[in-house]
């Protein structure tokens, strides 16, 4: 029988030991949340020269369903926040997009990732990149701090997704942008999936509707809110762009 759901500090949990065991099995094939097919979850969406120019556990360690630093326009001199920054792919990317003018934050919550991270970011010798510690639910960073938030596959593992638009909102300047590759659930997700805690670590259970999601954001405060799916990673769901802005005064 599937292990069920309990509460958000439950999940919080769960999630933190299946990424800390990605992170000490980096050597293995394992892509988002445990899937071996690399199509879908894993390092495959991004160019060869962007894993070329990388340590490869910082590639091995990718575990997510797209690739944000890819939509997000990043420009030279920007600070950016990515939520749940794993083994460091996109914050050493977008390290390097935004230059020595601007900076990238990681932010996780496992100490397992956050080793990983520091180390590829020493190998591959990128000094404008900091990994802290925390959650998505609670960013240690002080208000407008960041002028883009990137997330991989990462928002729909929460159990308070409230909570993380919010905060997302909260470090963002002022006409800030969100730009974030996600799951997407179908409308018609089944309970079964829903309540199933293993597909909730494994990035299906705990994903919004495209409709939720624009919800969520708006209720933050975001405007300008787009989705637009890109690939089917379940039956039941697919990964999707989604795109969101801060207004430019408050």
């Amino acid at each position: 029988m599937a292990e069920q759901l309990k509460d958000a500090e439950g999940i919080r949990e769960a999630v933190r030991e299946r990424y800390a065991d990605a992170a000490r099995t980096v050597e293995s094939s394992s892509g988002c949340c445990g899937s071996t097919e690399q199509q879908v979850f894993g390092a495959g969406h991004y160019s060869g020269d962007e894993r070329e120019a990388l340590p490869d556990a910082a590639t091995l360690a990718s575990l997510g369903c797209g690739n944000p630093t890819a939509v997000a326009e990043l420009k030279q001199g920007e600070r950016v926040l990515d939520l749940g920054s794993g083994g460091g792919i996109d914050v050493l990317l977008s390290a390097r997009r935004v230059g020595p003018g601007g900076k990238a934050y990681g932010l996780d919550m496992t100490d397992e990732m956050l080793d990983l991270a520091r180390r590829n970011q020493a190998e591959a010798g990128v000094e404008n990149a900091e990994f802290l510690k925390g959650t998505i639910e609670d960013v240690p960073l002080p208000d407008d701090a960041v002028d883009v938030v990137i997330s991989n596959c990462v928002i729909n593992l929460s159990g308070d997704k409230p909570s993380v638009f919010r905060e997302a909102a909260r470090v963002l300047r002022p006409g800030g942008r969100f730009a974030v590759t996600d799951i997407i659930a179908d409308v018609d997700m089944n309970d079964d999936t829903r309540r199933d805690l293993r597909q909730w670590t494994g990035c299906i259970a705990g994903a919004l509707t495209e409709e939720e999601f624009r919800r969520e954001l708006e209720a933050a405060g975001f405007e300008h809110v787009e989705v637009r799916e890109t690939h089917r990673v379940h039956e039941q769901a697919g990964s999707a762009i989604v795109r969101a802005t801060m207004p430019e005064s408050r």
